[in-house]
């Protein structure tokens, strides 16, 4: 769960009221926003979010397909050649880091936690490679544990352009999310903001004229 610190300063962003009428909008504009990372299981999800990292969802799902038949368990990536896993996830970008921190992850899953995902977010960032983001991921998607918004490039984007929140930090804009988006729409706004990102407020030609929520949108840079 995601303790909430004091609002540092003057941080104008959005009330609570002017953030569910862009919640509705999206809700109704993207009916069928979830998590778009193929997975069967909390561990799954685990590896899959580490692989995203930088790379596109599809690509993931691509590369995970024949992936976790090769190695389906955390056991076996713990276990695994370095030089054999980076050839299989080379096509999603940043190979050789990614490697290390999937083994790294797995051979700590192993050792400290019997194998199993954690299911607090305390325990899932101390694996290599696992920052808030893909505990939340984890948590929200896999486990049905709801400790806080999973923010990425997109929802940083998007937040920040509708004002509700003001950050470039990560963790700030969780922060300043949860204090005005109730705590039950916290994993759907994460899925709306990222659905919103990829289709209309991308980053460098947005299609403002056709956005839902453009009439809500304070952005000073809405293209005509």
């Amino acid at each position: 769960m995601v303790k909430l610190k004091p609002a540092k300063g003057d941080i104008h962003t959005a009330t609570p009221a002017a953030a569910q009428k862009i919640l509705a909008i999206l809700e109704e504009t993207y009916p069928a926003a979830c998590v778009t990372l193929d997975f069967k299981n909390p561990f799954q999800l685990l590896i899959a979010t580490i692989l995203a990292a930088q790379c596109t969802d599809e690509r993931v799902n691509q590369v995970t397909k024949g992936l976790f038949k090769r190695y389906a368990t955390p056991k076996a990536f713990a276990e695994t050649d370095p030089i054999g896993l980076e050839e299989a996830i080379r096509s999603t970008g940043f190979y050789r880091n990614k490697t290390k921190s999937i083994i790294g992850c797995c051979k700590k899953l192993v050792e400290e936690f019997g194998g199993q995902v954690p299911q607090t977010m305390e325990e899932l960032i101390t694996l290599p490679g696992v920052w808030r983001k893909t505990a939340n991921i984890v948590l929200s998607n896999a486990l049905g544990i709801t400790a806080g918004i999973a923010v990425d490039t997109h929802v940083m984007r998007v937040a920040n352009r509708l004002s509700l929140a003001q950050s470039d930090k990560p963790d700030e804009i969780e922060q300043q999310l949860c204090r005005i988006v109730p705590k039950e729409k916290w994993t759907p706004l994460t899925h709306l903001l990222v659905f919103h990102g990829r289709a209309v407020c991308i980053a460098k030609r947005p299609a403002c004229p056709r956005c839902p929520v453009r009439h809500l949108c304070p952005w000073p840079d809405k293209t005509a």
